[in-house]
């Protein structure tokens, strides 16, 4: 294995579980930000799957939100769909619940199940990048990969 940081490794680690062949790569620059992520990958920031958490307000769990990388989420809209209003997740709930930093944020390997929502944006790449657990650290993967692995639900989130 390569040496990854311990937080990616984590993620390698998990995909290895699932029984997912996709490796992690460590870039030299950042993908904190879906642009910096396209930018050092050589794809089109469409092609990010940015992962976001947001807070549910009655139950205080998070909720993953994978998006394209050009697409804002219309959080009424998401409320609307769940049936519950979305709250700002801040960098200590985060952590908290998946165990990664913002801006390294994976669609795996969170400390505890993690409601799922797929932007059906992304289904028409072949394939699309996501965050590896680290700021610098992200795997290639198809959209299909991506429910599969996330068991996340395929919605509009504009």
């Amino acid at each position: 294995m390569n040496n990854l940081k311990e937080s990616a490794q984590r993620v390698q680690e998990k995909l290895l579980e699932l029984g997912h062949t996709n490796r992690v790569i460590e870039l030299s620059d950042s993908t904190r930000t879906a642009q910096e992520a396209a930018d050092a990958i050589g794809c089109e920031v469409t092609q990010i799957a940015k992962s976001i958490i947001f807070r549910l307000k009655s139950s205080n769990k998070p909720l993953l939100i994978i998006a394209s990388g050009i697409n804002r989420i219309n959080e009424k809209q998401i409320a609307k769909q769940l049936n519950e209003k979305l709250g700002k997740a801040d960098a200590d709930f985060v952590r908290e619940y998946t165990g990664f930093v913002i801006g390294g944020v994976p669609p795996v390997g969170h400390k505890e199940n993690v409601i799922t929502l797929i932007d059906e944006d992304l289904f028409q790449y072949n394939t699309i990048w996501a965050a590896a657990g680290h700021p610098k650290a992200v795997f290639q993967l198809t959209p299909d990969e991506l429910v599969k692995m996330t068991k996340g639900k395929v919605v509009s989130v504009k």
